[in-house]
């Protein structure tokens, strides 16, 4: 029986000697991946500089990308440049069994149970926030969201001590921290440039205040209900406690996972609303609909804004916060009758394929509805939209993120009417985490009439 031959994978055009790709990735790198995808289909190589990679697009591509096993696809090796920010002995520098066990001290936090509070606290920081807009006036509005997000995020996630340091300098300690994201800190983590040494010291500032917050409750005794006390009395399987530079670690990740993505995911999320009006008119009926009885922001209340959860969910297919997923193959790889070798960088790019006309109808267009029955068009495949990741790197705090932008949402629309004075920007590939191109304001004014939430029945809730 005659074997079958090996395909070879297909290269897309337009590389250079030497840098292969690089030049037109680093202006347009969705663009560029596009065009192999159109080029050859579910799979083809190109390289960035001394590079091999390889691009998986479409969903049983993804299939088999977030299916293979992790001592053959590999995260760890990719993600070396964020040691610097998380410190060592955490995420990805450990064994993946042991981040494994790092993750799950957390998942009992993101639970039902807990979501019930931590929806509270978002109302509360989103409101204070509204409160300080006054009347009317201007926002930038991807700084207004980084900043309400670090709220939101440090007080539901890291505790009441970290949230009440955010107004006296945590945020500009941790924005400094944030600039470690950047492209060259993902290719060279650890040359002194001016970024990285601001990022190690923001580092050592956060370290120290979380040190310092862990000791003062071990002295006085206080237990809290946040995810510090959580790993504060967690055992790994050997029965070891975790270490104060393993749990700052551990913070600072789920930190980043829970406000770096969602501030920008929340920007796009509010352009993209007010420039639709028609379905802006539609999520206040639903505000309406949901909180007229109660006038309490819930977790079942915000279950039930689905107008608003397909407005999210069309932000996240079309403005991905990271626009490419990457391992690395420590064991070469088949697919579709290919074999990717060992050594290459494997990736997928969510806002190529969730741009793909055969999944979803009229793919450049901002249509909410297209994930509202009968279309559902999210269902087609479990992996058609990765915007979170897939398999087992699934994001934990996917759930926590809708909640959190449904929440903002909600109380700004609520409280306000905005103008933008252009369309939708488009996306700024120069960061890690893909935000819109600068300027990006918003002017607004208080609306008239009563808001749909009650003062006195929040007030009950505490």
């Amino acid at each position: 029986m005659a074997l079958q031959a090996e395909k070879v994978i297909p290269e897309l055009t337009g590389g250079w000697p030497l840098i292969g790709h690089l030049r037109d990735f680093q202006k347009d790198p969705v663009s560029l991946l596009s065009r192999g995808w159109r080029e050859h289909g579910d799979l083809v190589r190109f390289r960035l500089g001394p590079r091999e990679c390889v691009l998986f697009t479409g969903p049983e591509a993804h299939d088999a990308y977030f299916r293979a096993p992790e001592e053959q696809l590999g995260a760890r090796d990719v993600y070396q440049f964020t040691i610097p920010i998380f410190g060592r002995g955490v995420a990805y520098d450990v064994a993946p069994e042991i981040m494994d066990e790092q993750l799950g001290f957390l998942y009992p936090a993101l639970r039902e149970p807990a979501m019930r509070k931590l929806v509270r606290l978002m109302f509360e920081e989103a409101s204070e926030f509204a409160d300080g807009m006054g009347d009317d006036g201007e926002i930038d509005l991807p700084r207004a969201m980084n900043e309400l997000t670090v709220k939101i995020a440090s007080r539901c996630l890291l505790g009441q001590e970290v949230r009440d340091r955010v107004d006296s300098g945590f945020a500009d300690t941790y924005h400094d921290l944030q600039r470690g994201f950047n492209t060259l800190g993902y290719f060279f983590p650890r040359p002194p440039t001016p970024a990285h040494r601001i990022r190690d010291r923001a580092r050592r500032e956060v370290v120290d205040l979380f040190g310092g917050i862990m000791a003062e409750r071990r002295r006085s005794g206080t237990r809290r209900d946040d995810f510090m006390q959580v790993l504060m009395e967690a055992r790994y399987n050997d029965g070891r406690a975790l270490t104060d530079d393993e749990i700052c670690g551990i913070l600072l990740a789920v930190l980043f996972g829970g406000q770096h993505t969602t501030a920008v995911l929340a920007t796009w999320t509010g352009l993209e609303i007010l420039n639709a009006p028609p379905y802006l008119a539609r999520i206040r009926d639903e505000m309406r609909d949901v909180y007229g009885e109660t006038g309490a922001m819930s977790l079942a209340g915000l279950k039930r804004q689905v107008v608003l959860e397909y407005a999210v969910r069309e932000n996240e297919r079309l403005h991905p916060p990271l626009i490419l997923l990457i391992r690395k193959v420590l064991k070469s790889m088949r697919y579709g009758g290919h074999t990717v070798p060992a050594g290459t960088l494997a990736m997928v790019a969510p806002p190529v394929s969730h741009r793909l006309p055969h999944l979803f109808a009229d793919p450049e267009r901002f249509s909410p509805d297209r994930f509202a029955p009968p279309a559902s068009e999210d269902r087609q495949h479990h992996y058609a939209l990765i915007g979170f990741g897939g398999g087992k790197h699934l994001c934990m705090g996917k759930h926590f993120a809708y909640l959190q932008l449904k929440a903002i949402w909600t109380v700004l629309f609520d409280r306000f009417e905005f103008r933008s004075a252009a369309a939708v920007p488009p996306p700024d590939y120069g960061n890690w985490v893909t935000g819109p191109e600068k300027p990006c304001r918003l002017s607004y004014q208080r609306r008239a009439g009563a808001s749909v939430f009650s003062e006195k029945v929040l007030a009950g809730q505490h």
